[in-house]
């Protein structure tokens, strides 16, 4: 777990951020807008369109469970390690509503070696916890930025 006061991992976090999200074309679809990140932590929006709501007229659990899974994507990624989640569970215990804007934090519990431990909760406009995501992670070769610069050298 990284230091919250080193500066240069703070920058890190934020050039990996801009990395990811330039590439990640789900969550800029479902209109997520990422409204923080450190090292080893996410907090990610998503306004509840009408093509989210299911047939009892509250957001599908799936969109919730995407905004979740990409904050945990944003949080364990924040090291410039590439990243991918091995598992994954979420409780739901709220609904989210039409027009409401759901907001997910990601907190890093444990990280070592290439694993990791991450908590999310899902909150609505009124603080209510929508829903409770834990994701564990696990690290694969190579690194975001790098995968960037190499992805533009195809191109």
């Amino acid at each position: 777990m990284a230091d919250p006061h080193d500066n240069a991992a703070q920058v890190l976090a934020e050039q990996v951020t801009q990395a990811m999200w330039s590439r990640d074309r789900a969550s800029q679809g479902m209109g997520m807008e990422i409204r923080e990140v450190r090292p080893g932590y996410a907090r990610i929006a998503m306004k509840v369109r009408g093509d989210m709501v299911n047939g009892h007229h509250i957001c599908h659990g799936g969109f919730i469970f995407t905004l979740a899974d990409s904050t945990f994507a944003f949080a364990c990624n924040s090291y410039n390690r590439n990243t991918v989640a091995s598992a994954c569970h979420i409780d739901f215990l709220a609904p989210g509503k039409e027009g409401e804007t759901l907001e997910a934090e990601a907190v890093e519990r444990s990280l070592a070696g290439r694993t990791g431990v991450y908590d999310i909760t899902v909150r609505g406009e009124n603080g209510q916890t929508i829903a409770l995501f834990r994701g564990k992670s696990y690290r694969i070769a190579g690194e975001v930025i790098a995968g960037l610069q190499q992805a533009d050298q195809a191109a």
